[in-house]
């Protein structure tokens, strides 16, 4: 076979079994336990950080942020 042809078929092969590795760690087998959850852990945690570092942290509005809003025109007069 070509050497290019060959490294190309290497690598298209390389990635075919990377991505069906990660839908197969990935995929949700349903609510019971199963021995492939702490390396699914693992990897959703590391797409969050990867996330995170690109895009930066989620703004969420903290809870007592949520409190302190002010009301609304309709809560100041009945």
């Amino acid at each position: 076979m070509d050497p290019k042809t060959d490294k190309l078929v290497r690598r298209t092969t390389m990635v075919a079994t990377v991505t069906a590795s990660y839908f197969l760690l990935t995929a949700d087998y349903g609510p019971e336990p199963n021995f492939l959850d702490p390396l699914k852990n693992a990897i959703l945690s590391a797409e969050r950080s990867v996330k995170e570092f690109i895009f930066g942290p989620k703004k969420e509005t903290p809870q007592n942020e949520t409190t302190k809003m002010p009301p609304s025109d309709a809560e100041k007069h009945p």
